[in-house]
């Protein structure tokens, strides 16, 4: 006859002795990875959980995958600290756990006056079998027209409001941050036809003037 499983608790909160840090549902934390030589595995507790006398706790979590963990591989644009919340369920000893982290929300990340080794940002939720994105489709920015990586320098134009890696405008990183203003090749071209425009009605008053409206 097989032993029946022994009953079990959820707890609300948790001490991780070797950190004396304690962690509840909805914390994100940092746990040990399989190989000592890759970096700590990141997931959100959905579940704390022990045996009748409090003991053997377990925690149920849910994966966050880093960009080299998916499918596709790491892209220009994911940032170093970019995590993905996949559809990955598990159960993990509460002792595997090294620390406790914050992931925010991409906008959140962007504001920070300083990233420390804890923060991390999720923009994406990952779908492990598939390799499949939500969303699928992001803003892209620049003439290479890809999404904003926090990590690069960008610039801003004062006139479409487009940022710009200074490489692909042909400038170096010492250039762009000593800019006082900047204006792209697109919209300085504007600002030439809407001055040559400008020079023509005052020769010629009934002279019908269009500017033509930048595509986004």
């Amino acid at each position: 006859m097989a032993k029946p499983k022994a009953p079990k608790r959820t707890l609300d909160s948790y001490t991780v002795k070797s950190i004396n840090r304690i962690v509840r549902a909805g914390d994100c934390v940092l746990m040990r990875p399989s190989d000592p030589g890759k970096p700590s595995y990141v997931a959100r507790i959905e579940r704390i959980e022990a045996d009748s006398r409090g003991a053997n706790v377990k925690v149920h979590v849910r994966w966050y995958y880093r960009p080299e963990e998916s499918l596709g591989g790491r892209r220009q644009f994911h940032g170093s600290k970019e995590v993905f919340l996949s559809d990955h369920y598990d159960v993990q000893s509460a002792d595997t756990i090294e620390g406790k982290c914050t992931v925010h929300s991409f906008k959140s990340y962007t504001k920070l006056d300083a990233v420390g080794n804890d923060d991390f940002f999720c923009r994406f939720e990952y779908n492990s079998a598939t390799g499949a994105f939500n969303p699928d489709r992001v803003v892209v920015y620049c003439k290479c027209e890809m999404p904003y990586n926090p990590d690069d320098l960008m610039v801003q134009c004062e006139g479409c409001s487009d940022w710009f890696h200074p490489a692909c405008i042909e400038m170096t990183a010492d250039e762009a941050k000593r800019l006082d203003h900047f204006f792209c090749e697109s919209c300085s071209s504007e600002s030439q036809k809407k001055l040559q425009n400008s020079h023509n009605a005052s020769r010629h008053p009934d002279t019908k003037v269009e500017t033509k409206r930048r595509r986004r």
